[in-house]
């Protein structure tokens, strides 16, 4: 997704911390221009498609040759895989090139998964990012309703290190500074997920959750989450930072995470394998008339602005 070219659009730093008043600067992040928007909350409304089978993840499982680039751009932390990998099958409709991951988090006391399940927030997700194959660039692929295809895991907690994952989380030191990039060897992707169970997913058309925020997006968000250490999660929450190593005020970058968006009317999808989600007792949601008046003021406000 090349999102450190993105985010360079930023002229304020603040601006990133609040998502709501995006849709002053990028219009099409406004929540109310477009349907299509991400992320959303999963819940037991989504609808069971045979058709969806596993993924064909070409390259996963091989170890990539030269390196991959580890950085830190003041938003999120970037693993750059090069190229070599792709992402295919499932319901998708093209092959999409595998170009980079990287991460959510919350802050020392709080989850930080961007989508959520029955309305809890896992403490990471983690975004797998593939362009398709038609197109030249990612500016280019934007201007595709399926564009790219991102395969979401919600990363949990327990208490013995994920040692797959240390080939990131030992690098972390490297890029705690907004600007700092470090090499990584390369490393079977695949190792790092939860390969006995990734034919569980559940499959949704929606945007970036950065600007520009566009609709070009295939979801695909896997059931069985990816399990860290909590010192791990702590080296996210607690030791990266949004701001470069000289500046006056270092700031922790912390809860990196777009709001929850309606579903509208699309349909969210529970493939073959995976397990439908339970009822939404104790989280009810708002009714119909609630969201459209909520909507009305939302628009109201945003066209007092232009």
């Amino acid at each position: 997704m090349k999102r450190f070219k993105i985010y360079r659009i930023f002229s304020k730093q603040l601006l990133w911390y609040y998502p709501y008043a995006w849709g002053d600067t990028f219009p099409s992040c406004h929540p109310l221009l477009g349907v299509h928007h991400s992320p959303i909350n999963l819940d037991d409304q989504m609808v069971r498609n045979e058709s969806l089978g596993p993924l064909h993840l070409e390259g996963f499982d091989e170890i990539q040759t030269g390196h991959w680039t580890l950085q830190n751009d003041g938003h999120s932390v970037l693993l750059h895989v090069g190229s070599g990998m792709s992402v295919s099958g499932g319901g998708l409709p093209d092959v999409y090139h595998t170009i980079q991951l990287h991460f959510h988090w919350g802050g020392p006391a709080t989850n930080g998964s961007e989508h959520t399940v029955d309305r809890r927030r896992y403490p990471m997700e983690v975004h797998i990012v593939s362009m398709k194959s038609i197109h030249p660039n990612v500016t280019a692929a934007l201007e595709d309703p399926t564009g790219l295809a991102v395969l979401g895991f919600f990363i949990d907690v327990v208490y013995a290190d994920n040692v797959h994952f240390g080939h990131i989380s030992q690098k972390l030191s490297s890029v705690a500074y907004k600007g700092q990039t470090t090499k990584v060897k390369p490393f079977p992707l695949m190792s790092l997920l939860p390969k006995h169970n990734m034919t569980q997913y559940y499959r949704y058309y929606g945007s970036l959750t950065t600007p520009p925020c566009a609709q070009a997006v295939v979801w695909t968000l896997y059931e069985v989450p990816i399990y860290i250490s909590w010192s791990q999660l702590a080296q996210f929450t607690s030791q990266i930072f949004s701001t470069e190593e000289d500046a006056e005020q270092v700031t922790p970058l912390q809860n990196n995470f777009r709001h929850i968006h309606p579903t509208f009317s699309r349909i969210v999808s529970v493939s073959k394998d995976a397990k439908l989600l339970t009822g939404t007792a104790g989280h009810p949601l708002r009714s119909a008339l609630s969201v459209h008046l909520l909507q009305i003021i939302l628009l109201g406000s945003f066209v007092s602005r232009l």
